[in-house]
């Protein structure tokens, strides 16, 4: 959730918040950094970011505005996202007990004591094709054909995501990802791909927080797969006991640039880490920070991300046609749209695009995520942005919602999770969609594809949406029905 202030006693060391006059302000930081993207493409737009004050409530008004703005141009889009990354960057601050520098000082400050690397070899036999878990089920073949297709008609992915994930399924000597190194920052979150890719026999670089709970689950996952893990050691550490294992980027991102920076061969970097909150702001800007200092470092590295379905995202005119069909066909709650809209003053049910809307713009922001997680999804999204510019190879895919622990948590997700189904939208299991999303990674980095004429288009391709781009109805205007449908069954 978002949060005005950072909270009292959080820590104040590492990647912090700008100060304001009255502390370090999460919405003093989104205000400006979003009024900064705009400033040179939407100067409107730029203004009246900096000027809400009510940002928790409205910030999502600005965020699709960054989205619109961006499809004047292709190079208006390049221009918000290196715009929006510069003013991140020099307002987030790295707090020491001698005082604050900004980011890409501190990403390159020396290292008293450099991170050793410490290998997990595997034992397992690697999976020598794609299986799918879904339902209980472990899909393969044509089975896992018949699903994506299954999956495009009901309209949960696009059409480029079955295509992609069936070039996987017919070049299975993809899975391993031969010569290459996938470094995983957030290593056991549950959308990562670090146990798919072990499956299948890969070269994984882990990283996350050093406790040895996260470690010895990790560690045990490397060792019963196919797979080699490599991890970043301390001094003394004891891999069986998980001891001296990891890193915090928060406070050791230079530590951890200059670690990825001697491992040989050709590197993706995959961000996936996740935090509540405002940290997850934080922890986004330091992993933005060591980006910026691993591609200072050396030139062979690729990047990779997964984006949330709940965001704003100019979808294919495909999509658009497909959801006014829907709209048309008034099936389901659609039977009974006109008295709900009526009853709701047009709150309800309505319109997801208007007809013949090309790009479409699919608006899923989820108000109650708040802005710290909108900024920090948009941050990993104007990387990518700017990277494929810069002639980068990137895999940055949208992922379907998924049930993962930090979603259902929050009681309105979960129960709007619940009832989701009533709207043509899938809501996954954390095994089904990090399987997928590692898939759609292993086609972007075996079998490439050069870059489309505009960003939007490239982050519309092969998404696994879940069906929130082509229903008929606004996201959160059915969000309210979705929870009531969903509370008996998320309480159960």
């Amino acid at each position: 959730m978002g949060t005005d202030r950072t909270a009292a006693g959080q820590s104040e060391m590492g990647v912090v918040f700008p100060r304001t006059g009255s502390g370090r302000s999460t919405s003093a930081l989104g205000r400006a950094v979003v009024a900064d993207a705009l400033r040179a493409v939407d100067p409107l737009g730029s203004r009246a970011a900096a000027a809400d004050t009510s940002w928790r409530r409205e910030y999502r008004v600005h965020f699709r505005r960054l989205v619109e703005a961006g499809l004047l141009s292709p190079d208006a889009a390049v221009t918000i996202a290196r715009d929006g990354l510069a003013s991140m960057q020099e307002r987030m601050k790295y707090a020491t007990i001698d005082g604050e520098v900004g980011l890409a000082e501190a990403a390159a400050m020396p290292i008293a004591a450099p991170l050793a690397t410490s290998t997990v070899t595997g034992g397992g036999r690697a999976e020598t094709e794609l299986v799918l878990p879904y339902q209980g089920e472990r899909l393969r073949g044509a089975d896992l054909l018949r699903r994506l297709d299954t999956w495009v008609a009901a309209g949960i992915v696009e059409p480029s995501c079955a295509e992609a994930v069936g070039l996987v399924v017919d070049n299975p000597q993809w899975l391993s990802l031969p010569g290459q190194r996938v470094a995983v920052l957030g290593a056991g979150a549950e959308m990562g791909p670090l146990t798919a890719l072990l499956r299948w026999g890969a070269h994984v670089l882990a990283v996350d927080l050093p406790r040895p709970s996260i470690w010895q689950r990790l560690i045990g996952t490397a060792r019963r797969y196919a797979g080699r893990m490599q991890v970043p050691a301390s001094a003394g550490h004891d891999l069986d006991a998980g001891t001296g294992i990891g890193a915090d980027l928060l406070h050791e991102m230079n530590r951890v640039a200059v670690w990825l920076a001697g491992i040989d061969g050709p590197l993706v970097l995959g961000n996936y880490v996740y935090a509540d909150g405002a940290m997850h702001t934080r922890v986004t800007a330091a992993v933005d920070a060591l980006t910026r200092r691993l591609l200072e470092l050396r030139s062979d590295v690729g990047l990779a991300f997964l984006a949330t379905p709940t965001d704003v995202f100019a979808v294919p005119a495909e999509a658009v046609v497909e959801a006014t069909r829907r709209w048309a066909a008034r099936e389901g709650i659609g039977r009974i749209r006109r008295p709900l809209r009526v009853v709701s003053g047009g709150r309800l049910l309505a319109r997801n695009y208007p007809p013949g809307a090309d790009p479409g713009i699919n608006d899923s922001l989820v108000v109650q995520q708040g802005p710290n997680y909108a900024l920090a999804k948009r941050l990993q999204r104007w990387r990518a942005t700017q990277a494929r510019s810069d002639g980068l190879p990137v895999s940055l895919r949208v992922a379907p919602a998924t049930r993962t622990r930090s979603v259902i948590k929050n009681r309105l997700l979960a129960a709007a999770f619940a009832g989701a189904h009533r709207f043509g939208i899938e809501v996954f299991e954390p095994a089904t969609s990090n399987t997928l999303m590692a898939a759609l990674l292993v086609h972007d980095l075996c079998a490439g594809r050069p870059a489309e004429d505009h960003p939007w288009r490239d982050e519309a391709f092969a998404a696994a949406h879940g069906g929130l781009w082509r229903q008929p109805y606004a996201p959160r205007s059915v969000l309210g029905i979705a929870v009531l449908f969903g509370a008996g069954t998320a309480r159960g």
